[in-house]
């Protein structure tokens, strides 16, 4: 995640959104600041790749100031992983991130993998222990342990970090950039922009990360929620509320199938959560205006459908007595069972030698091929990631340098690269967070 943020309200009108783009009109005259307020770096953003960035740049003796809009910074950190932080995965590759650019994400994982992650956290004395899945959590099992950490880092390392200081204005200078906001500016030598996308905008992430590069001509690739709640009509399944399934499910477009997440699933109050559903659901979000989409439910992954009718047959002369639920229930909870079968008009008492062959068939479908009822996402505001955002063709990868405006840097969620559940996004903060500030680093020589 970015995080942090800069900007005020968002995603803004189109009368407040000029306001970047007449800034030379609002600061004709105004001078750069002097010198105590001069710095060779100023971060936007003081959230995972904000930090990251400030506490590399400051390792190398950069003077930096890391500004961020809400008094107090961090919340993405201690909300993700249920939170407990999922730091990183032990096998990040582009094949986990959806961007317009893979090559470019490609890049930038090569550049700081998983493992400089993990020892980066280490040296920072947060022990880390490996999960199922491949995910890294901190030993503690909190969140605060990562957080904590990473700003005593920053502190440490002389960074100047200010926060409830919401940036509203960034311009390029002949000597540098001007940064302000309501009542107080700033110079420095170069910018980095880790303001985060727009989800979860109570955190402060509020898309004013997206004006500020298209002001300064960046692309912006088209934004939706990512890793967000589906929503539901059906009140059979809301009923169902803090179940967790196994489940497998698979989007069609048009008749095809695009891609499979098999995670677990977990049913809320409003819909469907849980790895399953909002691994899959950015998929659906950015799909579903222009193509026939459906998500096709099966929840019995490790379970081939013919074997499943094998194993009717099988029981129907083995344990004739026995109700098909009983037979069931060793996979699946008793509550989903008696909501699944009713949804297939069979009793949860009916036993095995009951049981027809159009009876055996509809259960199997819908265990197998249960399409699903998704009315709609959550959106931004459960949204654990934003997809979509600065075009990284327009990025020089191996510095996080715009290609477009020298000494203008991007780090975090706010470029276009989104990651699955599992520590993927966590990755792509400490990786471009510490890419960038290398990237200032040369710069400043």
């Amino acid at each position: 995640f970015g995080g942090g943020g800069g900007g005020g309200r968002g995603p803004r009108e189109d009368s407040d959104r000029n306001s970047l783009f007449v800034v030379k009109d609002v600061y004709e005259g105004t001078t750069m600041p002097n010198q105590n307020e001069f710095y060779d770096v100023v971060i936007i953003g003081a959230g995972a790749a904000g930090l990251m960035t400030a506490i590399t740049c400051a390792r190398g003796g950069i003077r930096v100031l890391l500004l961020d809009g809400k008094e107090k910074i961090g919340a993405k950190i201690l909300m993700s992983g249920g939170t407990r932080c999922n730091v990183t995965n032990v096998s990040v590759t582009e094949k986990d991130f959806e961007s317009e650019s893979k090559v470019s994400v490609r890049r930038v994982l090569r550049a700081f993998p998983a493992e400089r992650a993990v020892e980066f956290f280490k040296g920072l004395g947060v022990d880390l222990v490996l999960e199922k899945g491949g995910k890294y959590f901190p030993a503690t099992h909190s969140a605060k342990t990562v957080l904590d950490a990473l700003i005593r880092e920053t502190v440490r390392n002389g960074v100047t970090l200010k926060t409830g200081e919401k940036v509203r204005f960034v311009r390029k200078e002949d000597t540098g950039f001007l940064v302000s906001g309501d009542g107080f500016s700033y110079g420095a030598s170069s910018v980095v922009v880790t303001t985060g996308g727009l989800s979860h905008p109570n955190t402060g992430s509020d898309g004013f990360g997206y004006e500020l590069a298209r002001a300064f001509g960046h692309t912006i690739i088209p934004t939706t929620a990512a890793l967000t709640p589906f929503l539901t009509d059906d009140e059979d399944w809301k009923r169902l509320a803090g179940i967790s399934v196994p489940c497998r499910l698979t989007l069609w477009v048009n008749r095809k199938k695009l891609v499979t997440f098999e995670d677990p699933l977990l049913f809320t109050h409003f819909g469907f959560s849980g790895p399953c559903a909002l691994n899959i659901s950015r998929h659906w979000l950015r799909l579903k205006e222009d193509h026939r989409v459906e998500v096709i439910a099966d929840f019995l992954p490790f379970l081939k459908e013919d074997e499943l009718h094998a194993n009717f047959v099988l029981a129907g002369k083995e344990h004739p007595n026995c109700t098909v639920k009983r037979m069931l229930i060793r996979h699946l909870p008793d509550r989903f069972l008696d909501a699944l079968m009713r949804k297939a008009a069979l009793t949860s008492e009916i036993t095995v030698n009951q049981f027809k062959r159009d009876d055996r068939e509809k259960l199997a479908r819908s265990l197998k091929r249960f399409a699903f009822p998704v009315k709609d996402v959550y959106g931004y505001e459960k949204a654990e990631v934003t997809a979509g955002g600065v075009d990284l063709k327009e990025v020089d990868v191996k510095t996080m340098e715009s290609k477009l405006v020298r000494g203008l840097f991007f780090a975090g969620e706010i470029l276009d690269a989104d990651g699955r559940i599992g520590g993927f996004n966590f990755q792509w903060a400490w990786s471009t967070g510490f890419i960038a500030a290398q990237g200032v680093s040369r710069f400043r020589r």
